[in-house]
């Protein structure tokens, strides 16, 4: 299997990259707004291999999960081993087989040990900015020591749950051993040693004719995107993270037990 982030392969893919943020992909419709059908997640997939086939590409496509779910294992993973595509997995450490519905050790070792890349997602999937430092160091070092411990490799990647963070949790996680870590702000990675990457939320009302229209060249749907982001990140202010959350779980129709980014592109 060929990994698209060896230094060959990222000499020949375009300066700028878009990563784009999975969550959940199913066998079966679901209402939750970032659950994906199988059958949709495979045309994103094949688009997404005939985008890096092409001569001329101004956003270089790279695909990324955010918590564990096991479906990235039995759904996802067969969709991308055929076509030869590396993807990112961000795991929330103490779920790993603690939770039902998430990937256990024996899952994750395979996903690994198939040449996909992991990193981690906090031990609890907790917001960082609500932490003390005694809890950062859990959700940070916990996390990436643990999963190095049980997958015997490095972990260098973080992503931030809920795309939260300020000059503290940045910190912090330079501390605990991160070099890029991964936001939830729909923006292209402009260079390969760019500390903090955005990525664009995928959710499952979205048409593969309009992720499409994201890379088109000229295309101004990302700034667009961008700007929307900003006054979201306003509204985050004005009615604090707890109302917010709230409001966000009625947009997207959020599952009993379940916790996520707590982001929409909407």
């Amino acid at each position: 299997m060929q990994d698209e982030s060896t230094p060959e392969a990222l000499a020949r893919q375009p300066l700028r990259r878009l990563h784009l943020l999975y969550h959940e992909v199913t066998l079966g419709r679901k209402e939750y707004s970032y659950s994906i059908e199988r059958e949709q997640f495979e045309r994103h997939i094949d688009l997404f291999v005939q985008m890096r086939k092409a001569q001329r590409l101004d956003l270089w496509p790279e695909v990324t999960f955010d918590d564990g779910d096991i479906s990235n294992f039995e759904v996802a993973l067969p969709v991308l081993q055929p076509r030869s595509l590396i993807a990112r997995f961000f795991i929330t450490a103490g779920w790993t087989g603690k939770r039902a519905g998430y990937m256990d050790w024996p899952e994750l070792r395979s996903l690994h040990a198939s040449g996909q890349l992991i990193g981690a997602h906090g031990w609890s999937h907790t917001l960082l900015t609500h932490c003390t430092k005694k809890e950062l160091d859990r959700e940070l070092s916990g996390a990436r020591l643990l999963l190095e411990d049980k997958l015997g490799d490095s972990i260098t990647t973080m992503s931030l749950p809920g795309g939260r963070y300020n000059q503290r949790v940045l910190a912090a996680c330079r501390e605990a051993g991160y070099s890029k870590i991964y936001t939830s702000e729909p923006s292209a990675e402009q260079a390969l040693d760019q500390y903090m990457v955005g990525r664009l939320n995928i959710r499952g009302d979205m048409t593969l004719d309009w992720i499409q229209s994201v890379f088109e060249p000229g295309s101004r749907v990302l700034s667009g995107l961008e700007r929307q982001y900003r006054v979201k990140a306003t509204a985050k202010k004005l009615l604090g993270d707890r109302l917010y959350e709230k409001f966000w779980a009625v947009l997207n129709r959020k599952e009993p037990g379940t916790r996520d980014g707590g982001e929409t592109a909407a």
